[in-house]
Formats: structure tokens, sequence, C-alpha cells
């Protein structure tokens, strides 16, 4: 076995290049082996090899289907770090809706972040992606949800978020949640300029934000 940093760097080398996803795996199980907490070899690892791909993607170099390749290595990693995630979680940190906004399909980084949370303590309910706007709505009344998190992987859905704020504020249930947004074109200003309570660029961060608000609602 290599270092701690070895073994991240070739677990984000080995998704970024698109290797064979039992390399992958193999990478993960002897990260996790070697004592690395779950969410470093997630935000350390993994996510950063799959930040790689997107520029990569970005600039032209990779394709459509590079990209969902590298969403199924993420895929089959996460089915290894989830049972080590879920180890000693404190029960009861909150109730927190989570899903990626209608006309968006992507779901890796929402995924994750639901992942994440659940490790945190939290009781997640995971709507999936291309969630209408009733559909959020919904099931913040339905569980008495303390944080929704809404998700936006393209700039041509990101006016969703809005659109699922505003219905809050018609329901007259705006007041009784927290909204946190997050996703590859979302940003802090963006946030604000919706009115969301929170955003967070990454999972490990969209659990201490999560944390945050549930003080700010007078709870731990």
């Amino acid at each position: 076995m290599g270092t701690k940093r070895d073994i991240l760097s070739e677990l984000m080398a080995a998704v970024w290049e698109l290797r064979d996803p039992e390399e992958v795996k193999r990478l993960t199980e002897e990260a996790l082996k070697t004592g690395i907490p779950p969410h470093e070899i997630i935000s350390h690892g993994l996510a950063k090899g799959l930040d790689v791909v997107g520029k990569k993607y970005e600039e032209k170099e990779y394709f459509i289907a590079d990209l969902v390749f590298a969403a199924s290595l993420m895929k089959e990693a996460m089915t290894i770090l989830e049972p080590s995630l879920q180890t000693g979680k404190i029960s009861g940190a909150g109730v927190f809706v989570i899903g990626t906004v209608r006309g968006d399909l992507h779901d890796i980084g929402k995924n994750i972040v639901a992942a994440m949370l659940r490790s945190g303590g939290f009781n997640v309910y995971d709507l999936g992606v291309d969630v209408s706007t009733e559909a959020f709505v919904e099931k913040v009344k339905e569980v008495n949800a303390d944080i929704l998190g809404l998700s936006s992987l393209l700039t041509s859905t990101m006016p969703q978020i809005n659109e699922v704020i505003n219905a809050l504020k018609e329901k007259g249930i705006r007041d009784r949640v927290k909204v946190m947004v997050g996703g590859r074109p979302v940003t802090e200003d963006f946030a604000k300029e919706v009115g969301a309570d929170a955003y967070a660029e990454d999972a490990v961060k969209a659990v201490r934000k999560a944390k945050e608000l549930m003080k700010m609602r007078g709870r731990k």
C-alpha cells in the first residue's frame, strides 16, 4: 500500500483516465483499508477525478460517452463506500429532501451529497432527477422537511430553482423549510439572488452547511 496521498492521487487519476471499473473499485477498497475516511476518499479522490473529466469535456477533449463512463465509475466506487458512510451515524440530525430540478437528468453529484448527508445523520428523501416543482413542494409538506436541497447541473435548468422557491412561498411554507442549492453552474451569488438559505459547492460542504442550517432552526 502507498501513502494516503498516493492512494488518493491514484484514485483520482483512475477516474479521469477512465480506467477499468475493477481498478477503481480496488483502489477505493485499498483507500478504506488504509484508514482514509470515506468522505475524504470521495472529496479528495473520486470527486477530483470527476472534476477533471468535466473540464476535459468542456475543452472538447472528452465526449458525452466519457462523461457517462466516468459517472458509472463513481457509482461503482460509491457502492463500496456507502456502507462505511452509514457506520456510526447519529440519528435525528434533520429531515432533508433532495433532488435534481425539472429538465435535468444529472444525478451523480446529488447521489454523493445524499450519501454524505445520511452519514451525517440526516433522514434523506431523494426524489431523483427531473423533479417537478409540484413534487418538491408536496414532499416538503408530506415529510415536514427541515431542508430542501435543489441540484442543477445545467445553466438552462437553473431557473427551475427559483421556480421551486417561489412555489414554496405561494403555498405559504417557505418559512418552514431551509433551501440549499448546488451544482456545477450554481454560485453563491446565484443562491443569494434567488433567496436560497445556503449554497454548497461539494458534498462535504453540503453536510456542514446543512448542520449550520439546523442550528439556525434551533436543532443540533
